[in-house]
């Protein structure tokens, strides 16, 4: 008779048994990043940012439970630059998250760096520069994350990753000092010359007869949302963002900047006939639409390479896509509960001393501070709790571990605006519809809110309306909330989420490169945003924006005096030249 010891052990031995184990790798990349040529659209050959001497640049792929190891080596020679890897938590890992100034000092060129970090979502991602809006000029690409888990796989036979994007022939240090600028005191922002498939156009799928597709769609672009669909085809939408929903079928889909959708396409049986997949720019954002601009780009579904690949239809009347905010989750997730803190931000447009147009949560346009943020909630002690450390211009909130976190943004922008949350998923409880005004006024009541509400990282705020997201703070770091339009990033529509700073001071260590990026580019790495290091309350010599315009200035008010100007500089020289014709 075998001991209870030798029968709890043999309990135990077909209990592990039972379970199914994967055996996490370590995934390294080697990254290069330097310029490149291309011509992407065909229009214009143009330098791009490319790795290891080619763009498009490489997908990086892992599976879940992976260590991925990134080794940067900054070959650019003009420019600094950085590796965000969008829509991952990077759970205990904040200093690995990529933005400049914010969780890093830029890489300098020349400079080296380890990004090393562990992933514990599957989905659906891209990676990207994160600095001086940097990667609409090429630093781009996909990021998947296979999940041996996933319970969707018995549904498809092969994945495929697209991206769509927008493309501009000029590149972004010659582009940005022209939007912020007094020239411009609208804040019309420069309207893409070109939409592209995969970084190209007229792209072909091959696909077969009768199998399924999983197609991992990303929308990598700087400011254009993509209208997207398969003619002949409808899609059954499994995840956004990260999250598997329940499968919803959908004929049209809406990615802004920055989202993700994966969804299955079934191919037909009948091999006669080529489809088009089309994605068309949502022109609403353009203030401008130039004459020769395609705001659609076509690619193919091909059956047979020897049929003809057809036009696609015109399509009549608006666009009607699937609204993402009927999508269930997968896991169920209900309603987080009351919020044991609620943040209100107000999208705002306006300019400043410097006559240019600036974006503002509340009246704050984002503006780096002089020593990283994350840097700061690791060196101020004590007062790493008080958000004034982290300066005004940075507009951190600084939340409490394990808190439920309700934000409440507001447009009062007549355009529309894609809002990213990093570190986090969060709960879309509740979105108006444009032209609803503030949700302050809206008379909408927590009970009309979705019991098992929408998740993801990146959410669309309509033209003057109103969202309410939520979340747990349950991700120790320092965490950016922005527009994902790069240029209103550019021009200030960002803020910050500290989120348990005493908790990462016991727990983070900073590598020695990250560091040595900073003494590179002189980048002070202790104290509050303003470098102090003795009062870490006295924020003199902060970081500022361009101060208040004079009282009195409008943005109409800008624009008569500038065409006001225009018109007088025209007038003298016609009556110069007029003289001078006299003269002879």
């Amino acid at each position: 008779m075998a001991s209870p010891r030798a029968h709890w052990t043999l309990t135990l031995l077909a209990l592990l048994s039972s379970i199914p184990f994967t055996h996490a790798a370590t995934v390294t990349y080697d990254f290069n990043i330097s310029w490149v040529t291309a011509n992407p659209d065909g229009l214009t050959s143009r330098p791009v940012i490319g790795i290891n001497g080619f763009w498009p640049i490489r997908r990086i792929e892992a599976n879940v439970g992976d260590r991925v190891i990134v080794n940067v080596l900054n070959s650019l020679g003009n420019q600094s630059t950085s590796l965000h890897f969008h829509g991952l938590f990077m759970n205990g890992s904040t200093h690995m998250d990529g933005p400049s100034q914010t969780t890093q000092c830029p890489i300098p060129p020349g400079g080296r760096f380890t990004y090393d970090f562990t992933i514990e979502q599957p989905g659906t991602y891209w990676y990207h520069s994160h600095t001086h809006g940097q990667y609409p000029d090429g630093l781009r690409g996909p990021l998947i994350v296979h999940d041996p888990e996933n319970p969707f796989t018995d549904m498809y036979d092969e994945e495929l990753v697209l991206t769509v994007s927008d493309w501009y022939h000029d590149q972004m240090p010659d582009l940005l000092p022209l939007f912020i600028s007094k020239v411009n005191p609208t804040g019309a922002e420069p309207v893409p010359n070109s939409a592209l498939l995969n970084e190209t156009q007229n792209l072909t799928i091959s696909v077969q007869p009768g199998k399924t597709y999983l197609f991992r769609v990303i929308n990598i672009g700087a400011f254009a949302g993509q209208y997207i669909w398969f003619e002949g085809h409808n899609m059954t939408i499994l995840e956004v963002d990260g999250v598997y929903t329940q499968p919803a079928r959908a004929d049209m889909i809406y990615l802004s900047a920055a989202q993700r959708c994966s969804f299955l396409v079934t191919a037909r049986d009948n091999t006669s006939a080529n489809f088009p997949v089309m994605a068309s720019m949502d022109t609403d954002l353009f203030d401008t639409l130039p004459e020769n601009l395609n705001w659609n780009v076509t690619g193919w579904l091909v059956y047979d390479s020897e049929a003809p690949l057809p036009e696609p239809r015109i399509l009549e009347g608006s666009f009607e896509p699937f609204d993402d905010m009927a999508l269930v989750p997968w896991d169920g997730q209900p309603l987080l509960g009351e919020p044991d803190q609620v943040i209100t931000l107000d999208v705002i447009m306006d300019n400043l001393g410097d006559g240019a147009n600036y974006a503002f949560f509340n009246n704050i346009t984002y503006t780096s501070p002089k020593v990283p943020t994350l840097y700061t909630a690791l060196t101020t002690g004590e007062l790493a709790t008080d958000r004034t450390v982290y300066g005004q211009y940075t507009h951190s909130f600084v939340l409490e571990r394990g808190q439920v976190v309700e934000l409440i943004v507001n447009n009062l922008d007549p355009g529309k605006h894609p809002f990213h949350l990093h570190g986090h998923h969060f709960q879309t409880v509740w979105r108006s519809a444009d032209q609803a005004g503030t949700f302050q006024d809206s008379g909408v009541a927590p009970a009309e809110f979705s019991a098992i509400p929408m998740r993801r990282d990146t959410v669309v705020l309509f033209p003057n309306g109103n969202v309410v997201l939520r979340f747990r703070a349950d991700n120790p770091g320092v965490w950016l909330f922005h527009c994902h339009i790069e240029w209103h990033v550019q021009s200030g529509l960002m803020a910050t989420f500290v989120e348990a700073p005493l908790d990462l001071q016991k727990s983070l260590k900073v590598p020695d490169d990250h560091y040595a990026a900073c003494r590179a580019g002189g980048v002070p790495t202790m104290g509050n945003a303003a470098g102090n290091t003795v009062d870490l309350l006295d924020l003199n010599g902060q970081n500022t924006p361009p101060g208040p315009l004079p009282a009195g200035f409008t943005t109409k008010g800008i624009v008569a005096l500038v065409f006001s100007c225009i018109i007088g500089i025209v007038g003298v020289a016609v009556v110069a030249w007029y003289g001078f014709a006299a003269d002879v």
